[in-house]
């Protein structure tokens, strides 16, 4: 073989290897920007299928959002269960009626708590009656509608199937009574932080009521809340929520644009809440 044969061979087999190399490289190419994309959706998908999930769970009349520079807020009280409550018990027995003129230390429920094991019993929960979500009638007030941090909550099964006997120490009064008799059993506050600087989505719990939306983690972090992160490589998000009526629910809207190497992509859930009390 001559050295001119040799370049000859080499260059024909670098124009051939190249041809080689496009053909492979732009569909390998597509595949990664696909599995980027894919990746995307799927946390996108799940972080907001998280939240809704707190949302539709969430005490009537208790959602609210905010904003705060690069931060979006959106708060819930959450509820664990729920029951309805007797206020004309038997005659025989007007210790089962909750008394709404006077504070109350025990009641029975006509329709018991379904999720809880009996004999049920804590200091960290917060039982409410009709939180309408109006000044005087607001859970976040921490007045009138909603029991006091700390109360020892026990319930314990009735004398009937549907009954259960409640008792809160110490007792408090509730000031109105529910259109339907319910009454929600709570484990507190969550809030959500998008913060589109810090690229993060992040659920908070387990921190104390505030009258004031908390809008940053330093504010939540300080009144005790534990961090879960929910979604990471956030661009940006947006949480709105639209007050209900007689004649329609309240819906929030919750939008979240992730990007991660070059793809990107918007996801947009509504959560429609029943918001009777």
């Amino acid at each position: 073989m001559t050295l001119i044969e040799l370049v000859i061979t080499i260059t024909v087999g670098s124009i051939v290897a190249g041809f080689m190399s496009m053909f492979i490289t732009l569909p390998m190419n597509a595949y990664s920007a696909q599995t980027r994309r894919a990746t995307l959706v799927d946390s996108a998908d799940g972080a907001l299928r998280f939240m809704a999930r707190d949302i539709s769970s969430a005490l009537p009349n208790s959602v609210r959002t905010g904003v705060s520079g690069t931060v979006s807020a959106l708060e819930l009280l959450a509820s664990i269960d729920g029951a309805r409550y007797r206020d004309s018990g038997p005659l025989a027995n007007p210790a089962l009626d909750l008394d709404f003129t006077s504070a109350d230390t025990a009641f029975s429920t006509t329709v018991p708590f379904t999720q809880l094991t009996l004999p049920w019993s804590s200091s960290s929960s917060y039982l409410s009656i009709a939180n309408s979500g109006v000044p005087g009638a607001d859970a976040y007030s921490g007045l009138n509608v909603i029991t006091p941090a700390g109360t020892t909550i026990t319930i314990s099964a009735g004398a009937t199937a549907n009954a259960n006997l409640v008792t809160m120490n110490p007792g408090f009064q509730f000031y109105w009574g529910s259109p339907n008799k319910r009454i929600y059993l709570l484990s507190g506050p969550v809030s959500y932080l998008c913060d589109s600087a810090a690229r993060t989505l992040t659920r908070y719990s387990g921190y104390t009521i505030a009258t004031t939306e908390p809008l940053s983690a330093a504010t939540l972090l300080g009144a005790g809340a534990s961090a879960a992160r929910v979604a990471t490589d956030v661009a940006s998000c947006a949480f709105t929520f639209a007050a209900g009526s007689p004649q329609r629910n309240a819906l929030v809207t919750l939008t979240l644009q992730l990007n991660n190497s070059g793809e990107s992509i918007q996801l947009l859930q509504q959560v429609q809440l029943a918001n009777v009390p």
